[in-house]
């Protein structure tokens, strides 16, 4: 049986432009739609919670002279697509910048996260 590549590059679009990725950062997104929590009884687990997920990629970005500023401080309704290794992809829509983003002039890095309306795995 031939091995899958299960980590490594990934490819991250926000409305069609590419942002590079920092190489040894990784991307993150939620693999699912709701979080489950265990509610306790006196006599041990009774049953659990679910509430809905907050869609969201996250990562690390180089800040080369392509890097859309503008569109990322301004927009409040992206698109921010994912791609990892394993051909599957995470599609964010109605997305918009969270948070406090910091630029490092040592590393020409940027942190960004970005939260949405929709999260769809295909």
């Amino acid at each position: 049986m031939a091995s899958k590549p299960l980590a490594g590059t990934a490819y991250v679009k926000v409305d069609g432009d590419q942002l590079e990725l920092k190489s040894d950062s990784g991307i993150k997104a939620p693999p699912f739609d709701k979080k489950r929590e265990t509610i306790m009884g006196q006599s041990g687990p009774a049953g659990y919670k679910e509430t809905a997920q907050m869609p969201y990629v996250k990562g690390t970005f180089l800040v080369n002279k392509d890097f859309p500023r503008e569109k990322l401080n301004e927009s409040d309704d992206m698109t921010v697509t994912v791609e990892f290794i394993d051909k599957t992809v995470y599609t964010l829509s109605g997305a918009y910048v969270v948070g406090e983003s910091e630029r490092d002039s040592d590393t020409g890095e940027i942190e960004l996260e970005f939260n949405g309306t929709k999260g769809i795995w295909s």
